[in-house]
């Protein structure tokens, strides 16, 4: 299967304080690659050197014809500003170059896309509930039809009903756009359920394979510590 990307000894330092020191690895078309690792372990900081953000050491090798949608953990919505999903698409279709009429059809096919109701693509993105945003932002990074998407913990704001069904709209959407996925997650259910690739991190790869390969209890307890180890793992558990 053909390289998408491939990363070679990537570093990042902020302040010369070292966030990432030397993490290899390659995704292969099609692959959803699931990035986990406790808080300050630098899976942010790694999606954003993957959208060349932050300036790093070592190699980011996309090929040509990658396109990138991108998800961010959280954007903070003012209530009281009046800006829309259509406003946000329409702005980023100026950008796409894409004809006004295409954008018109487009906004409509993609609420129906994310599960959204058509008065969603009106509401102000402050009105809108965590779930919602997270559909507007999904509606958002698919508009001009990527074939990566990279995802900064999707979820982080949702509870777990809804938690289940922005994973399952990702899954669904990859399978039918055949997209490659990056996704940075929390939530070990969805790594062994969706992620044909995980990549554990502690400032430094910890592991790198298919899930039931490369989440070893050695792996996990490496990763996250022997106590929250245990957590994580009856967690991932619990939702099986």
């Amino acid at each position: 299967m053909e390289a998408v990307l491939r990363v070679s000894n990537l570093s990042v330092a902020f302040n010369e304080l070292p966030v990432l020191e030397n993490v290899s690895f390659e995704l292969r078309k099609g692959d959803s690659l699931a990035i986990i690792g406790p808080n300050g372990s630098g899976k942010t900081v790694l999606l954003r050197s993957l959208l060349g953000t932050v300036p790093y050491e070592g190699e980011i090798k996309w090929v040509p014809e990658v396109s990138l949608g991108y998800v961010p953990q959280k954007i903070e919505a003012d209530r009281h500003l009046p800006i829309n999903l259509k406003n946000l698409l329409r702005a980023k279709a100026k950008i796409l170059n894409i004809r006004k009429e295409k954008t018109e059809a487009a906004m409509n096919e993609l609420a129906r896309e994310v599960g959204l109701a058509k008065t969603s693509l009106e509401t102000p993105i402050g009105h809108l509930s965590g779930g919602q945003f997270q559909r507007a932002l999904i509606a958002f990074a698919l508009l001009g039809r990527p074939n990566v998407m990279l995802l900064d913990e999707p979820t982080a704001s949702i509870d777990l009903p809804g938690e289940e069904q922005i994973y399952e709209l990702i899954h669904r959407l990859q399978d039918k756009y055949e997209m490659t996925v990056i996704l940075v997650s929390h939530e070990l259910s969805f790594v062994y359920r969706y992620a044909t690739n995980v990549l554990c991190l502690n400032k430094q790869k910890i592991c790198y394979g298919p899930p039931e390969e490369a989440l070893t209890p050695k792996a996990l307890e490496e990763l996250y510590g022997p106590h929250k180890y245990f957590h994580h793992f009856h967690h991932k558990d619990d939702h099986q």
